[in-house]
């Protein structure tokens, strides 16, 4: 949805400058939002055992992460890249939550050396703990509940098509093999989908895990709270799903630590990619083509219905037109907006992509030889600081200055001859 009336006012006065100074596009983050954000999500929550761990995979900048962390914030990460980016933050131990999917000894191991929280998948992944003669001090169970799991809309599939969790027939043994590893503290994991708007698949999963007959430490309901990306969708109400889960917990006479792993909440709503009009054409539609495109943001040509609230800066008392917004990567779904009303625009002008505060940049890619765009950090006081240079030509083709290695190896049917 459109970004905070305060966002606004920290960045549209100040923006014409930092498009000069920096060129486009970019995301820029609002760390007043953040800070507003990481408050609240605080205090709807006080007094009560709940701990944020913030989705990596969002956002993975250090420079993001460590403003992240001064809320006591810890992470959540799903490789080793990701779990160099917590360090790097400055978080350790059960700061950091390795949940993996179809997760190697390597991966492993690395989360182990760090003394990060392991959530298993998959029992593959307590077999591979057990063979490796591994402790973790903490351990979790990513549980796939089947059918309902079916809540809304979800990415992560349904219980037949679903590479996510252990079966929920299967818990009661994969937990006997998990007790044999001794951890210190033992819990269960549940994610039902992504970008809810209302607690019901939260207290769902809550209500799942406190029914199954073990013994544990934590609950962590995973990430999916959502935010409202169009203007007639309404906030979630955290408050209220924080008194719906203290009532749960008190009417089961239970007090297991609750974990999160936010990170759309937490920073999607202050970020925004500014990118400028390149060029407007004329075909079957009106066509406004500008300098980025979906390898800066790939939510809208990835997702079907996904939606990004666009505004033109200094736009607002302009005839508006009905057109769509294009980059200039060789897919026609290469678009942030289709049939979208907007201000008349020209070229040179700057457009706003709201809400790319988290699962934009970390979901980049070069095809094409389009390259990432810098990211920026607007502060409090209206000075703006880059984060992230933009990618170059020599960083695209950096991977290709390889030491030589060359195996000579005939086939078994050549060498038989």
């Amino acid at each position: 949805m459109p970004i905070s009336d305060g966002f606004a006012r920290r960045l549209e006065p100040v923006l014409p400058a930092v498009a000069e100074h920096f060129g486009t596009p970019f995301h820029i983050y609002d760390l007043q939002g953040l800070h507003e954000t990481a408050t609240g999500f605080k205090a709807a929550f006080a007094g009560m055992d709940v701990r944020e761990y913030f989705a990596v995979k969002g956002q993975p900048n250090p420079a993001m992460l460590r403003r992240v962390r001064e809320y006591g914030f810890g992470f959540d990460c799903s490789s080793p890249a990701e779990l160099w980016a917590a360090t790097e933050a400055g978080a350790s131990g059960e700061d950091i939550c390795f949940t993996s999917n179809n997760t190697s000894y390597d991966e492993l191991a690395e989360a182990l050396r760090l003394g990060a929280i392991i959530t298993a998948d998959d029992e593959t992944v307590v077999d591979k703990l057990i063979a490796m003669g591994a402790r973790p001090r903490s351990l979790a169970l990513r549980v796939h509940p089947g059918t309902a799991g079916a809540v809304g809309e979800s990415y992560l599939g349904d219980a037949e098509s679903a590479k996510f969790g252990v079966r929920m027939d299967r818990l009661a043994v994969v937990a006997a093999k998990a007790a044999t590893l001794q951890p210190e503290s033992f819990g269960l994991h549940m994610m039902l989908g992504s970008g809810f708007l209302n607690p019901e698949p939260f207290l769902l999963s809550l209500d799942l895990l406190l029914a199954q007959p073990l013994d544990v430490d934590f609950l962590n309901l995973g990430g999916g709270i959502g935010i409202p990306y169009r203007p007639h969708e309404t906030a979630f109400d955290l408050p209220a799903l924080a008194r719906a889960i203290r009532e749960r917990l008190d009417a089961a006479g239970r007090s297991p630590r609750i974990l999160f792993e936010c990170g759309r909440y937490i920073l999607t709503p202050h970020g925004v990619l500014v990118t400028r009009v390149l060029n407007r054409m004329s075909k079957w539609r009106e066509l406004v083509g500008v300098d980025s495109g979906m390898n800066a943001l790939i939510r809208p040509a990835m997702y079907p219905h996904a939606y990004h609230h666009i505004t033109v800066h200094g736009g607002d008392d302009r005839p508006t037109e009905t057109v769509d917004v294009v980059g200039s990567l060789c897919e026609n779904n290469d678009k942030f907006a289709i049939q979208r009303t907007l201000p008349r625009t020209q070229e040179g002008d700057l457009l706003l992509v709201h809400d790319t505060g988290a699962h934009a940049l970390s979901m980049s890619f070069t095809y094409n030889g389009r390259l990432r765009p810098q990211e920026l950090v607007l502060h409090p006081d209206g000075t703006v600081e880059r984060i992230r240079r933009a990618e170059t030509i020599a960083d695209y083709f950096a991977t290709l200055d390889c030491e030589a290695d060359t195996l000579v190896a005939a086939s078994p049917a050549i060498a038989a001859r």
